[in-house]
């Protein structure tokens, strides 16, 4: 029985802020305290004019007091300056560590369910946006705190001259509040059309073969840069915003300056103010109307709340659930399948029939598969093979039944405790790592040396990368490889970390006959040691493994060794289907200069090998 996951982290300035309470802390103590040394240099300012005017002794006190208030003053705000860059940035590398563990954690089809570029944006971009609103927030103290304060400071010296200033309060508050909106509804629309053109252009990248096969590349150019249209009508509509906000607080601001210097100088003409109270009055008035300045953060605050918005589905999104199991000590490798399906999206409401909705990936499908043995699976495309070795290794869980390693159920192990005895490999590899021996030791652990040396013998690996200009300590930007030596690295990374299960999902379509002949006397090697579970399209593949699923339409067609299953007609059309299709691809990437022997773009197809 699963636990039910845990819940998700809030999200959100408080949650983060959190985080680095005490540089926060520290931003707020900076920023009032150059807000309250600007409030009380215009009445020390005032009060020292006044002793000046009277004709009495040079006002000393006054003057060292006015000096060490401005040097306060920038004193602090430059620590805030410092505070807000430095916090800023730790803050930014939390969000994007908690929201990429995040997506980690959860099931890939959960993960993945965003696209590719829009994912990209969302953990760069957009984290970096949102994680700007706690340093705003600590730091906007200083831009309410002065404008009030300074209102405050007029009220005492003289309840007019601030009434005078109060009567165009109204139109800057409803300035400022227009600005807030309409920011923050540009600010969004800026950032989908931005996500809508990362997720073409990476879905370009991914089938830069196949753009370039069909020769549709100024298609796709132009595909990519539709969006752009509307990404520039965003950004002038957020610059138009800004503009007007500008343009009328530039008209504004100077007409409540220009009334409460009028007012001031009644008052003073009166007698009822001094010379001193009308220089600290046009000080305060000064620092009323900077209420004005509160667009930027205002505009900032907008921008991170838009950009939370995008986040919250990441860092809402379910752990993989689990009951803290660990695989049995010393187990065989011993797979199990009761009953399992899978249905597309995970849709798991019930139709009136009370199955799942979504289109079937696999169905019903029960086998086992004696620990230390070899299964080839095989099957048409879009027979559910790949869904197939995703679930047996838990890269996707199935939505009926159960898969059980050694007795024990997949869903109920910790997938920490899991991954060390899984090792995977595919027909694409994701290659991270900066250098050759980076990529190969990349896993649930870091392989050592001689681990690394000895996954690349036994996945032919070494040759080439001996002729490599500095072997295994060649950057992989300086390494052009082919699909086949891209497959090789991928496949001495699995050698690297061997576990109880090792999975190949498609991971030979790339090798030459006698490089596949080696590698397959490896795996050979493994019987006993390790379940292999191979996703076969090559003849060769299902000849030599110890027991065949035959998959049709999600479903186990017949199941047994390969020479029993020959003697099927259909059996046999198999392997001539996926040899045709194999051909042909061949051939179209021959005719568009992109054969076997170039390198490939570095794709996203299985990304979650590095989970």
């Amino acid at each position: 029985m699963r636990l039910r996951p845990r819940p998700p982290a809030p999200s959100g300035v408080r949650r983060l802020a959190r985080r680095h309470p005490g540089a926060l802390l520290a931003l707020f103590l900076c920023s009032t305290g150059g807000a309250l040394a600007a409030l009380a240099l215009p009445a020390a300012l005032g009060h020292t004019v006044d002793g000046l005017v009277g004709g009495g002794p040079v006002p000393w006190a006054g003057l060292l007091l006015c000096a060490a208030l401005t040097l306060a003053e920038t004193g602090f705000d430059a620590g805030a300056a410092v505070l807000t860059t430095s916090t800023g940035a730790r803050l930014t590398a939390h969000l994007r560590t908690r929201t990429t563990a995040r997506v980690l954690a959860a099931e890939p089809r959960r993960a993945l369910a965003v696209p590719t570029g829009d994912l990209t944006a969302r953990l760069t971009a957009r984290t970096a946006d949102a994680a700007t609103a706690p340093v705003t927030a600590a730091g906007a103290v200083a831009g309410v705190l002065l404008p009030l304060g300074a209102i405050v400071g007029l009220f005492v010296i003289d309840p007019w001259t601030a009434a005078a200033f109060l009567l165009g309060a109204p139109l800057l508050v409803a300035l400022l509040h227009t600005f807030t909106r309409r920011t923050a509804d540009a600010g969004a629309d800026y950032q989908r059309a931005q996500s809508v053109i990362a997720h073409r252009l990476t879905e370009a990248l991914d089938g830069a073969d196949t753009i370039r096969a069909a020769r549709t590349g100024a298609r796709e150019y132009r595909r990519i840069l539709e969006p752009l249209a509307t990404l520039a009508d965003h950004g002038r509509r957020t610059w138009t915003v800004y503009g007007r906000a500008a343009g009328q607080s530039a008209l504004l601001l100077p007409l409540l300056m220009l009334l409460v210097l009028a007012v001031g100088g009644l008052r003073l003409h009166t007698g009822a103010i001094g010379v001193g109270d009308l220089v600290a009055a046009s000080r305060y008035a000064a620092l009323a109307v900077g209420i004005g300045s509160l667009t930027g953060a205002l505009g900032a605050l907008a921008r991170s709340r838009a950009a939370a918005r995008t986040l919250d589905p990441l860092l809402t999104l379910d752990p993989l659930p689990h009951q803290g199991l660990g695989p049995v000590p010393g187990g065989p490798g011993h797979l199990e399948l009761r009953d399992v399906g899978v249905v597309q999206d995970g849709k798991r409401e019930g139709n009136k029939d009370g199955e799942p909705d979504g289109k079937p990936l696999l169905t019903g499908v029960r086998l086992t598969v004696p620990g230390g043995t070899s299964l080839a699976v095989v099957g048409r495309s879009g027979s559910g093979k790949s869904v197939f070795a995703a679930v047996v290794g838990r890269l996707l869980d199935p939505d009926t039944g159960t898969v059980l390693l050694d007795g024990v159920p997949l869903t109920a192990m910790d997938p920490a405790l899991l991954r060390p005895e899984i090792a995977y490999a595919f027909a694409r590899p994701a290659l991270p790592g900066t250098t050759v021996e980076d990529t190969i030791a990349f896993g649930p652990w870091t392989a050592g040396p001689a681990a690394v040396r000895e996954g690349a013998r036994a996945a032919r690996a070494d040759g080439f990368v001996g002729l490599l200009p500095y072997g295994y300590a060649t950057p992989l930007t300086d390494a052009p490889l082919s699909g086949g030596e891209r497959q090789r690295l991928g496949l001495a990374r699995a050698f690297a970390h061997p576990g109880r299960l090792l999975i190949l999902d498609d991971a030979l379509s790339g090798l030459d006959t006698v490089t596949e002949h080696h590698v397959r006397r490896a795996l050979d090697e493994r019987a006993g040691r390790s379940t292999r579970v191979i996703v076969a399209h090559r003849l060769s593949s299902a000849a030599r493994a110890d027991q065949v699923l035959w998959l049709e339409d999600g479903r186990v067609r017949a199941t047994g060794p390969h020479e029993e299953l020959w003697v099927d007609p259909e059996y046999r059309a198999v392997f001539r289907t996926e040899t045709d299709e194999a051909e042909g691809m061949a051939e179209a990437e021959e005719r568009a200069g992109a054969g076997a022997d170039k390198p490939l773009p570095r794709a996203r197809t299985e990304e979650v090998e590095a989970r």
